[in-house]
């Protein structure tokens, strides 16, 4: 009479922890779907929130290489005294305040988006100290025509990284 007992307990007992488990199983698999869901939706949401910030960077950014075209920021930036040395410093001062200015800008930008900015910026640099060290510019004058005259030969480096913050932002519109 015992063991007929222990069987008719088993047979009650075993599938009610074999329905518990899956029932279990069932909760778990739910629980971590809903959870996915939320982080996706939380995600979306972040995204459609941050995406003005990122636009604003990439304005910023674009504004930042447009002031740093060699042909516009010698129109902006004049000579005080017409010394060749004296303008090299002031024009590369510029470039780099202007970047100064717009360093927080990187954290919403991709980091080949900004190497290419930090490039074009060290390429711009560059190119006015290769012109200034030429020994046959006497005074910021001639400095001014000599770069400017460089400019229509090659791309200006503001110019190719323009190109590619246009790229990218088409990438993500």
């Amino acid at each position: 009479m015992e063991i007929s007992k222990i069987i008719d307990l088993l047979s009650y007992t075993i599938p009610s922890i074999v329905t518990g488990l899956i029932a279990y199983y069932f909760f778990l698999n739910h629980t971590k779907t809903e959870e996915k869901k939320l982080k996706i939706l939380a995600l979306k949401e972040n995204q459609k929130n941050s995406l003005p910030l990122k636009l604003q960077a990439y304005e910023r950014m674009t504004l930042f290489l447009e002031r740093i075209n060699p042909s516009k920021l010698l129109i902006r930036v004049t000579s005080v005294n017409n010394d060749k040395n004296s303008y090299t410093i002031s024009l590369i001062d510029t470039i780099e305040h202007e970047f100064e200015h717009n360093l927080a800008q990187q954290i919403y930008l991709s980091e080949e988006c900004w190497s290419v900015i930090i490039t074009s910026k060290n390429a711009t640099i560059q190119l006015i100290k290769n012109a200034s060290e030429n020994t046959t510019i006497e005074n910021a004058e001639e400095l001014r025509e000599v770069i400017l005259r460089k400019m229509l030969d090659i791309t200006p480096p503001s110019i190719t990284a323009l190109a590619f913050i246009k790229e990218e932002v088409k990438s993500f519109i």
